[in-house]
């Protein structure tokens, strides 16, 4: 398939998708379009600038934005189809959409002038790291913030971007709501506002631009700032974790792609030492069969999870520790076996599958990148038990943060 030197979006910008089925269904058009430019968004290290407006074409950014303010109001399992179907193409273009999609559930802790400032791009992407390594000094009328935030992802191309900040009073840092130690707060300002410091040389993720980003004495007016203990609006979107609900459709799209590729292959390949063709292989047909199962069920937990989170914090219900936690070890789960998924595929397809031309080596490196981020470590595992038996977690709740 040869492609054109500028990619032709999905659907005219004019065209706003209108429903959930609309935007997953450009979503899984975009995805052979992503799959064509992988080479080149891994050399680059960032998303191409057409390739950024396929995604906003597709829908993807708005599909946290509620009905109440004109969007689709995608449910978290929704949400993390249109993040897997985008992810199937390219992890690095699923990766930023998963990210840039956050700008809605950061509007949900802001005020209404700052929202409604928001609103005039419904598209607009938003990058950023909440981790509190930025300092924002109070000033009259908001902070002076400085700071460097590593892991901002899609910030290359992101219109909004994120900090998290310790707030400083008179030089000092300020106690925190409720007798914590530190006062932590995001900022949130215009993508041109921050320098962005190129560090991000990795073995996987590289087109997802995750590199370093900084700014000195950059003030930021108090109703741009936000913590997530005061929502503005109620309602499912400003749950602690909801944020993080459709990230595994990175992993679970990037391992679909991946068996789906193998079975291919699968059709014209024969056992060297018997020649005897793949499809009859004893071997070949138990690898891909526990692949399958693996993935089916890591996929339904995952789905299962979030479609019980969602109807929960619809209907109030207050929560058992074992459904606080049940989200969190599915999405863990789903980096584990979409890796060990790919890793034994590689196997499966031997030397063929070590060289760069090989999509399989990409997809292996990607998984192994992402299995790296927190929300994918062992101290969510013991975080998860710890909660359960009334311990100490390790992972500050809700056992994770994205970024």
């Amino acid at each position: 398939m040869t492609m054109p030197e500028t990619l032709r979006p999905v659907a005219g910008r004019e065209q706003v998708p209108a429903s959930p089925e609309e935007i997953l269904a450009r979503a899984k058009a975009a995805a052979p379009l992503l799959r064509e430019r992988s080479e080149e968004i891994e050399r680059t290290r960032h998303l191409p600038k057409d390739v950024v407006e396929l995604l906003r074409d597709t829908g993807v950014f708005r599909i946290g934005m509620p009905n109440e303010w004109g969007g689709p109001e995608l449910t978290f399992a929704q949400q993390t189809e249109v993040i897997e179907a985008l992810s199937y193409g390219d992890a690095a273009a699923g990766w930023c959409a998963m990210i840039g999609m956050d700008t809605w559930i950061y509007a949900g802790y802001l005020n209404e002038f700052v929202v409604k400032e928001m609103r005039a791009n419904p598209d607009a992407i938003t990058a950023g790291l909440i981790f509190p390594v930025g300092r924002a000094d109070r000033v009259p009328g908001g902070y002076r913030v400085t700071g460097r935030w590593p892991f901002g992802s899609g910030v290359t191309h992101a219109d909004w971007v994120v900090g998290g900040c310790v707030v400083h009073q008179d030089g000092e840092p300020e106690p925190g709501p409720g007798g914590a130690p530190m006062n932590w707060r995001l900022i949130l300002a215009r993508g041109e506002d921050f320098e962005k410091v190129d560090t991000w040389h990795t073995t996987g993720l590289a087109g997802s631009g995750s590199m370093d980003y900084q700014v000195t004495d950059l003030f930021v007016p108090e109703e741009r700032s936000f913590d997530f203990t005061q929502p503005q609006r109620s309602g499912p979107f400003t749950a602690p974790d909801a944020f993080l609900s459709n990230v595994p459709g990175v992993p679970l799209g990037v391992a679909r792609a991946a068996l789906d590729h193998v079975r291919e292959l699968a059709a014209g390949r024969v056992e060297k030492a018997t020649g005897t063709p793949w499809s009859d292989s004893y071997r070949v047909q138990t690898a891909i069969g526990q692949a399958e199962m693996e993935l089916a069920a890591a996929r339904y937990a995952v789905y299962g999870t979030l479609h019980d989170l969602w109807n929960r914090l619809q209907s109030g219900v207050e929560p058992t520790p074992d459904q606080q936690v049940s989200s969190a070890l599915a999405r863990v789960n789903a980096f584990r076996t979409a890796r060990s998924i790919v890793s034994r595929l590689s196997d499966l397809v031997g030397t063929a599958s070590i060289y760069r031309t090989s999509p399989l080596d990409r997809w292996l490196r990607d998984l192994h990148t992402m299995c790296q981020h927190i929300l994918a470590q062992e101290q969510i595992v013991q975080s998860a038990g710890a909660h359960l038996l009334g311990g100490t977690p390790l992972a500050p709740f809700p056992l994770g943060l994205k970024g």
